[in-house]
């Protein structure tokens, strides 16, 4: 290995540090610490490992101005063995690491070097030849300086130092040195990137050190950007080598076309950062800095598949911020500073707040973008930040660490504490009011709110069929970051939000058929209940296809027709909300099986095991959407129903989330019978396990009283429910008063329950009122209808002058002349 030594003093020393920065390391020899030059090339060194030795100190502390050094970025502090001669080494020298200290020695100084092979990892050894004795001498001394690795691991390193000497060694004795594990050092006034009389060839004499074990002589090369990812394979030659280090470019040998200057076909060239050799001296690691679409031939940034994690957020920011997508919230981020600082505040919140490890890993994940797109808002690359840290992870000197005080947790809570231990104990509270009866408490009684309908104005009656307000401003504001990130980032970002809202890591959002046999295993029962109601609703649903196409001759020779055809791609959201619901791929994918839809998709949440519920996965296929909202059930009741069915039926609903609405519309009720469904309603749902969720939903449901069936019809109608169930006397006379419902559930043996699950109709129904315009999931829904129609001579002859007459108004003539030209055939005009 060469090790330039460089006089940062000389006026050169700029185009020096350029011209030899792809070396691992340099010597920079500066007069004493206290230097300017000096500080301004640690704080932007850039993958650099500076030995920096001080011909002098200026200070009554040396010790000091090490300390100085080292936490300033020198990766080595390089001192004479003068420092350490009279010096008792383990209490001057013990707290600092050894492999940040070097010693230069002089012949004279051999010897004494076992003395400091605990407390230096570098020995340089001052040569003024490169005679048989000289190398002899470095060979005892290399010899003795190997023995063992240091604490932290590596080797300690010795360098036969010739920067001094007015001979200059030759290739041969440079490759012999490297066959003892010697490394060499030059000044540079000897060392050239090109060809000068004169002077030593930096990329020959780098490569004189490095043995090749194949058999065409070439070194396989490993490319990695800056941040140490793995770019490619290649191979280098002595000659691309010495071109690499002349050009500061990628440069390698094609095994097919020979030198290869990356990208000068392509555009997507290399910056030479950094040229290391392996520990066996036979192979290469090329870092550089990687420009235009990437290194592999397949426009993708590795050979080894495209990057991940930060390094991949890091170059997608960049591009965003280059080109993001209109509209989209990076682009968002980018325009409003605002933003991203008023996010970054937020996620360190919810990071301190976060207490699992998935909660962690997601909320830093979260604060690693925000932060990220702050940096590359400012021009700040990844790399700069982690420049930032190996900066930091060289200081010796430890700091306190302490919080400022506005976020000192500690303070506050020891404050806190001891204003709680200096407060008086306070007075017992007062008794809580009395609960209204359909407070929401836990321990109140469960009941719903109740209105007489001859008491209620126009105005309060419009009221009530409003339901329970969905605030779509604060679901949008939700909803539209994630849509957002899904379309901009695909199964990325789902798997990241399954993290987040399911708690599951999943490797794949997409399971295909065939499925485990292990996914599917049911018991008996279940596997029974399943099947009867896949009958039950293939059933009904297969009733429901038309497999004649409807043909209707509207004139003489005009015969038009309409014929339904599967849609080709469906796909099925299964929510999981507050319940499973295996329930809805059945009610969903029948429908679809029976349309004859060739392509079936679910979606569904995984449970914590990432599995699927295997009720679902045993029975699902697919959907169709529509306008959807909260579960609701509305109840005609009169004086023949049964007060426990009823509560029973609105509970069923009541049970679906807090947001669900269930009303009942009592016919002629008494108030002992009313009373009694309110009972009913209280007691079976104290037993429900799903109390806490009824106690929501029930106060925002209502009874409503009426003195006639019109009254009861009037008001359903205008509700327009999602569920209805008439528990009345001969029910099934009302159907026909039905306008608008999803489902109508006729009779007191009619529960909700079974059209939910097994009888056959659909349970996918419009919620929120668009039952007066939308049906419920049915086998049309699956479906497209298609229209065509055949007009023979004659019927054409009959209908001509209608339709030119009518594209004539319009004023559309090349309408007209479609039929204009067939015409004037017929009637041979």
């Amino acid at each position: 290995m060469i090790i330039p030594r460089i006089n940062i003093a000389a006026d050169s020393y700029k185009d020096d540090l350029t011209a030899f920065s792809a070396l691992p390391n340099q010597v920079l020899v500066v007069p004493t610490p206290e230097n300017d030059r000096l500080q301004d090339i640690l704080k932007n060194q850039h993958k650099d490992a500076y030995w920096v030795q001080p011909l002098a100190f200026d200070s009554q502390d040396p010790l000091a101005q090490i300390h100085t050094l080292l936490d300033a970025g020198a990766d080595k502090v390089v001192l004479p063995y003068a420092a350490f001669a009279n010096t008792d080494l383990e209490s001057s020298f013990s707290h600092i690491p050894q492999e940040r200290l070097a010693v230069t020695l002089t012949p004279a100084e051999f010897a004494h070097l076992d003395r400091l092979l605990a407390t230096v990892s570098v020995f340089i050894l001052e040569l003024a030849d490169t005679s048989a004795e000289s190398l002899e001498a470095i060979k005892a001394a290399a010899q003795l300086a190997q023995k063992g690795l240091l604490p932290r691991g590596g080797v300690k390193r010795v360098v036969a130092s010739f920067a001094s000497s007015t001979s200059t060694p030759g290739l041969v004795a440079i490759s012999e040195l490297g066959r003892l594990g010697v490394d060499t050092q030059l000044s540079t006034n000897v060392l050239s990137t090109g060809h000068e009389d004169g002077k030593l060839n930096l990329g020959e004499a780098f490569m004189a050190t490095i043995v090749s074990d194949r058999p065409d002589g070439l070194f396989p090369t490993i490319v990695v950007d800056e941040q140490g990812i793995s770019l490619g394979l290649v191979y280098s030659s002595l000659e691309s080598v010495v071109e690499s280090f002349r050009t500061r470019k990628g440069v390698y040998f094609s095994r097919t076309r020979g030198l290869w200057y990356k990208g000068a076909s392509s555009g997507s060239t290399q910056d030479l950062v950094k040229v290391h050799v392996d520990c066996d001296s036979d192979a290469l690691q090329f870092t550089v800095h990687q420009h235009g679409t990437g290194f592999c031939h397949n426009n993708i940034r590795g050979c080894f598949g495209p990057s991940s994690g930060l390094a991949h957020l890091d170059q997608t920011l960049k591009s965003r911020k280059i080109s993001a997508p209109a509209g989209s919230y990076t682009q968002r981020l980018f325009k409003d500073s605002n933003l991203v600082q008023s996010k970054i505040m937020e996620e360190a919140e919810e990071l301190c707040e976060a207490k699992t490890p998935q909660d962690i890993a997601w909320e830093t994940a979260d604060l690693f973008y925000f932060a990220l797109v702050k940096c590359v808002a400012n021009g700040v690359s990844l790399r700069d930040v982690e420049q930032q840290l190996e900066n930091r992870s060289r200081k010796i000197t430890r700091r306190p660490g302490h919080a400022k005080p506005k976020w000192d947790v500690s303070a506050t809570e020891a404050a806190a504490a001891a204003a709680k231990e200096a407060t008086p104990a306070a007075s017992a509270p007062a008794p809580a009011a009395p609960t209204p009866a359909h407070h929401n408490g836990k321990s109140g009684r469960i009941s719903m709110k109740s209105y007489k309908m001859n008491a209620l104005s126009s105005e309060q009656q419009s009221k009530l069929l409003l339901r329970p307000i969905i605030q779509s401003n604060d679901i949008m504001a939700r909803v539209k970051p994630i849509v957002e990130g899904v379309r901009e980032r695909g199964d990325a970002a789902l798997i990241e939000l399954t993290a987040k809202f399911d708690g599951v890591q999943l490797e794949s959002t997409v399971i295909s058929a065939p499925f485990s046999p292990e996914s599917m295993v049911l018991d008996e029962k279940t596997r029974a209940a399943i099947d009867q109601a896949y009958d039950n609703i293939h059933k009904f649903h297969a009733a429901q296809l038309q497999d004649k196409a409807l043909v209707v001759e509207t004139m003489p020779g005009v015969v038009c027709t309409r014929f339904a055809r599967p849609i080709e791609r469906v796909g099925l959201y299964v929510p999981g909300g507050t319940a499973v619901l295996p329930s809805t791929a059945l009610m969903l994918g029948i429908p679809a099986a029976v349309a004859g839809c060739s392509e079936i998709v679910i979606a569904t949440p995984p449970r914590k095991d990432g599995s699927i519920v295997p009720e679902i996965d045993s029975s699902s296929l697919v959907s169709i959407d529509m306008p959807a909202g909260p579960s609701e059930l509305l109840v005609i009741a009169d004086m023949t129903s049964i007060p426990a069915y009823v509560a029973s039926d609105l509970l069923s609903q009541a049970e679906h989330g807090t947001d669900s609405q269930v009303v009942l519309i009592g016919v002629g009720l008494t108030a002992e019978h009313l009373a009694a469904i309110e009972d009913e309603v209280h007691e079976q749902a104290s037993r429900l396990p799903r109390v806490d969720i009824v106690r929501e939903s029930i106060p925002k449901s209502y009874i409503i009283e009426v003195e006639s069936m019109e009254e009861a019809m009037r008001f359903s109608n205008a509700y327009a429910p999602e569920h209805l169930i008439l528990h009345l006397e001969e029910a099934e006379k009302h159907v026909d008063q039905v306008m608008n419902a999803g489902s109508v559930f006729v009779g007191h043996w009619s529960p909700e329950s079974c059209g939910d699950y097994a009888s056959g109709t659909n349970h996918t129904l419009p919620t929120y009122g668009y039952a007066r315009m939308y049906s419920g999931v049915n086998t049309d829904t699956f479906l497209k209808h298609i229209t065509s129609q055949q007009l023979t001579r004659e019927g054409l002859d009959a209908i001509g002058d209608t339709v030119m007459r009518l594209a004539e108004i319009e004023g559309l003539e090349a309408h007209r002349n479609a039929v204009g030209v067939r015409i004037r055939d017929i009637r041979g005009l």
